[in-house]
């Protein structure tokens, strides 16, 4: 006996302090901007004018449940307590009651109808995607997406926007930060107070873009372009993530938009265009081995350490990069595979320039215990698309 109450102290006294260290580290977390609020029940906090529809028809739909709910059950309640046997009621026996037909056919019609009119409404709202501001495609990747300004201020910029959150927090070697799995290296940047129309595609399964506080979720389909759109009341970072299941990284691949005011977002557009031109130019450069093996790691963790690991030891189905066939044959085979795909591997020629190409094939010809000292130039993968 003295055992058992030992234990039960012991696991009385462990309980205590971890729900005491729950509760201080959750009283710690203070609600950010574009995240769920911390300990919240309802939806996101809405910026746009669709969203609050959305959290108003949410808000409606509830209480017409909630009186349909209550008016149901306080009848059924009501009948079996008043009515019941032990007070000496006589169960009556009647049917083809036509007013009761009719009520009961008429009640949930009428109701339908309440309902049916303010969503169809705003479904039709959502589904206006004339005369917009500003265009951006939307391309679904396993896993980040790919953006590119097609019409409006920032016309020809495109880039990939990939998780950011180092390996450590995700392999769980580190804490995790407030936004684990909801940061990026490069987000979609749009003015505020402009209308945003979304073209969603994918290149290879089905993704879905959404950002709760917009209102705005639509699915990106192989060789379908789907479109939506929004337009943000108010300056701030707002994230959100893909809700299709699209593989083992489902997970990693975070929606984050960045309203800036129109002033700040012109100085955007001027930066993000000078910035690409940079790109382009630096194709027709000669680059050194630690300048292309510097650009080449970076490019490495973003898009490929995601499937053969940082060490480059590969993992499951993703063959080892050192010490791999690849990386140790012929530099032309190696850069057609980096180009074109094979099985799992998606082809980067449709999501990485030539200069990023050439500095992570260097890199992986270079890294580790793979030591060719061959150096691949822009020129030379430009040469090969």
């Amino acid at each position: 006996m003295k055992i058992i109450a030992q234990t039960r102290n012991i696991l009385k006294n462990g309980l205590a302090l971890a729900g005491g260290a729950w509760a201080n580290a959750v009283w710690a977390l203070e609600d950010k901007e574009g995240l769920p609020p911390v300990n919240g029940m309802n939806f996101q906090t809405p910026v746009t004018e669709i969203a609050q529809t959305l959290y108003s028809l949410h808000t409606l739909m509830l209480a017409i449940c909630g009186v349909i709910f209550v008016g149901v059950f306080g009848v059924m309640f009501y009948s079996i307590f008043a009515h019941r046997k032990s007070k000496g009621r006589a169960p009556a026996h009647f049917h083809e009651n036509m007013a009761v037909e009719i009520l009961w056919t008429a009640a949930p019609l009428l109701i339908i109808v309440l309902m049916a009119l303010p969503a169809t409404q705003t479904v039709m709202r959502m589904k206006d995607t004339t005369n917009p501001d500003l265009t951006v495609k939307v391309t679904g990747y396993q896993w980040k997406w790919g953006y590119e300004y097609l019409q409006g201020p920032g016309t020809g910029v495109q880039f990939l926007s990939t998780l950011t959150t180092p390996r450590d927090e995700v392999n769980g070697r580190s804490p995790i930060s407030e936004t684990y799995l909801q940061e990026v290296d490069h987000p979609l940047v749009v003015p505020a107070h402009k209308k945003i129309r979304i073209l969603t595609t994918s290149s290879d399964v089905v993704h879905s873009w959404y950002v709760p506080a917009f209102g705005v979720k639509q699915d990106a389909i192989p060789g379908v372009m789907r479109d939506t759109w929004f337009k943000a009341d108010k300056v701030g970072t707002y994230r959100g993530f893909c809700t299709e299941l699209c593989g083992k990284d489902h997970a990693y691949m975070p929606v984050v938009v960045k309203v800036l005011s129109g002033a700040d977002y012109a100085q955007w557009v001027e930066r993000a265009q000078k910035g690409q031109i940079a790109v382009h130019l630096a194709v027709k450069e000669v680059l050194t081995m630690d300048e292309l093996k510097a650009r080449g790691r970076q490019v490495y963790a973003m898009h490929c350490a995601v499937c053969h690991q940082d060490n480059g030891k590969g993992i499951g189905p993703f063959p080892a990069i050192d010490g791999g066939a690849v990386a140790s044959g012929p530099l032309d085979a190696h850069l057609k595979l980096v180009l074109q795909g094979k099985g799992q591997m998606p082809p980067w020629a449709h999501t990485l320039n030539d200069l990023e190409i050439a500095a992570v094939t260097t890199y992986q010809r270079n890294a580790w215990n793979n030591q060719t000292g061959e150096i691949v130039q822009p020129a030379q993968v430009s040469a090969l698309r």
